[in-house]
């Protein structure tokens, strides 16, 4: 099956824009243009958008999602998993820092609940501390 710009985009779900900037990133090929013709995409654009935006809702980034690809032929898992590796300690720490401002903002804002009559809110004094 061969796609315009615009079937390969609503196929993978993606903007025209986004494949354009993915094609200028080097991380979807773009097809020849035949003369006075229109480029045709076809199945493997599709399954490359669709890893692509997949590798980004794990959290990885454009750059890494480039190192996956040069791995893609499946030849090279060990090197694939430590980039895995390394993106789930990014992740841990991101949730583990998440669940220390959850307990602080947990703390404050019960803090404001116990504030009866104060002129000074416990929230806002805080923060200004902090800063």
């Amino acid at each position: 099956m061969s796609y315009t710009i615009g079937s390969l985009a609503k196929v993978a779900e993606v903007p025209i824009e986004t494949i354009r900037y993915y094609q200028r990133r080097g991380l979807v090929s773009e097809p020849a243009k035949p003369l006075g013709g229109i480029r045709r995409y076809d199945e493997t654009h599709v399954r490359r958008l669709r890893f692509i935006k997949r590798a980004q809702s794990l959290g990885f980034n454009l750059d890494e999602v480039a190192d996956l690809l040069a791995l893609e032929d499946g030849r090279h898992c060990r090197e694939a998993e430590q980039l895995g590796e390394n993106k789930l300690a990014i992740v841990r720490e991101r949730i583990a820092q998440l669940r220390r401002v959850e307990q602080a903002l947990t703390e404050l804002v019960d803090q404001c609940h116990c504030n009866t009559g104060q002129v000074h809110c416990p929230l806002i004094a805080a923060l200004e501390q902090m800063a």
